[in-house]
């Protein structure tokens, strides 16, 4: 039975073909070759090159991590509308001064403006683009007891897109285009 399995298996070999089981006892050593137990150049170019289009598509389809300019006039415009709430409930003036490089709160007691430092009233540097106030660098509104205030648009700038923030004179604040 040894003799046959032997003439077989010399047989499978001169006809091209490799035996299925090569065992240490019929004196075999594994034989490997490089191709069958890796991947060539080109394999891994393609799977490089399909990552980096995936890895492409994802970055292009992921949001602008400044936010929305929307966003941002709309929280500007809550701020301020809780700097006049907060002037007709604590019967207090308050301040909001806008600058091209953010804006802020103030507050007046016995002593005159002091700053206000708690949120949502602490000092905020706009975080993209640039805010237009008027002509000029610097404008500030008081909100009075009643919640009146003098007019101001502030107008928000990033690339090609513009927002305009309204505070009207009877206190009304509206986010537009």
């Amino acid at each position: 039975m040894r003799r046959s399995a032997e003439q077989h298996m010399r047989r499978s070999a001169e006809h091209g073909f490799t035996p299925v089981r090569r065992f240490a006892e019929h004196g075999f050593t594994p034989v490997r070759r490089f191709a069958e137990h890796g991947f060539t150049l080109v394999e891994l170019m393609v799977v490089i090159a399909i990552i980096a289009l995936l890895t492409g598509a994802v970055v292009l389809a992921m949001p602008d991590p400044r936010g929305d300019l929307r966003t941002e006039a709309e929280r500007f415009a809550a701020r301020a509308r809780a700097a006049q709430d907060a002037a007709v409930i604590e019967a207090r003036e308050m301040a909001l001064w806008v600058s091209t490089d953010g804006y802020g709160f103030e507050q007046r007691d016995r002593r005159g403006w002091r700053p206000l430092n708690e949120k949502p009233f602490e000092d905020r540097d706009w975080e993209s683009g640039q805010a237009i106030v008027g002509d000029v660098g610097r404008a500030r509104v008081i909100f009075d007891t009643t919640g009146f205030s003098e007019p101001l648009d502030v107008t928000l700038v990033r690339d090609s897109a513009r927002i305009t923030v309204h505070i009207e004179g009877d206190g009304t604040i509206n986010v537009g285009s």
